[in-house]
């Protein structure tokens, strides 16, 4: 085998790939050169952080009906033409190169999946906390505005609700306390009443009795502000009757 050959079998040998005589070839080649080894090393480390990247343990009960179906399961009987055997060896040698890279490429994209499905999960998480600590800055500052005015009622079903508004900041938070979970998905949503019509102003978080929230746009032109149980995802209008109605 040409050197040139031999600088082209570092991934085959790195993940064990080679037969023995290749294998032995190419060791003796490491000896003399440093760029190859260098890349076997490389190779072989990435080739075991991908592996445990996409490692999973078996199940418990795996080896038990492993070795409680070794008894029925038939061996293959002596080859009888060996001259067969040498050729498929020979077909096989020259696949397992391209079968290694194969192998990689796909360790490489399912660990890659993880890692981009783990960097989007902690840039989502990063965005709520930030969108929290906003909108807990901003009830803090409403409360502590001059003009606020505060509304509290006993909610129809359970808990209690409290209107917080302020023309000046030109915001509204509902501050609620012990709404108890909604059955089949449903959903808390706030509204607005302006001129006789129910405006959306929001959704409660789901499953949190208690908390704050801002309400989407402002209280100017607004007599009231209602809340109902609607389906999954909300409405654009009432379903059903408010569980409550707080002034402005």
């Amino acid at each position: 085998m040409s050197t040139v050959e031999l600088h082209t079998l570092t991934g085959a040998y790195a993940l064990g790939a080679l037969t023995g005589r290749e294998a032995a070839e190419f060791a003796r080649h490491l000896d003399r050169c440093e760029a190859c080894t260098q890349e076997v090393r490389e190779l072989q480390e990435t080739a075991a952080r991908l592996a445990l990247a996409v490692a999973e343990v078996p199940p418990a009960a795996l080896r038990t009906r492993v070795m409680a179906a070794l008894p029925e399961v038939r061996q293959l009987p002596p080859a009888e033409h060996a001259a067969n055997v040498v050729p498929m060896r020979r077909r096989m040698r020259h696949r397992l190169p391209y079968l290694a890279a194969a192998a990689c490429l796909v360790a490489a994209a399912v660990a890659g999946g993880y890692a981009v499905q783990a960097r989007q999960d902690a840039d989502a998480q990063r965005d709520r906390g930030v969108r929290a600590e906003q909108q807990a800055a901003a009830v803090s500052a409403l409360l502590a505005a001059p003009d606020a005015t505060f509304h509290t009622t006993a909610l129809k079903g359970g808990g209690s609700g409290t209107v917080v508004a302020s023309e000046r900041q030109g915001r509204t938070a509902f501050l609620y306390h012990g709404l108890p979970a909604l059955p089949g998905g449903r959903v808390y949503e706030l509204w607005y009443s302006r001129d006789g019509s129910m405006v959306p102003a929001g959704l409660v978080e789901t499953g949190r009795s208690s908390g704050a929230m801002l309400l989407t746009g402002g209280p100017r032109g607004a007599d009231g502000v209602g809340i109902t149980a609607e389906p999954p995802g909300g409405s654009s209008r009432p379903t059903s009757a408010p569980l409550g109605l707080l002034g402005v």
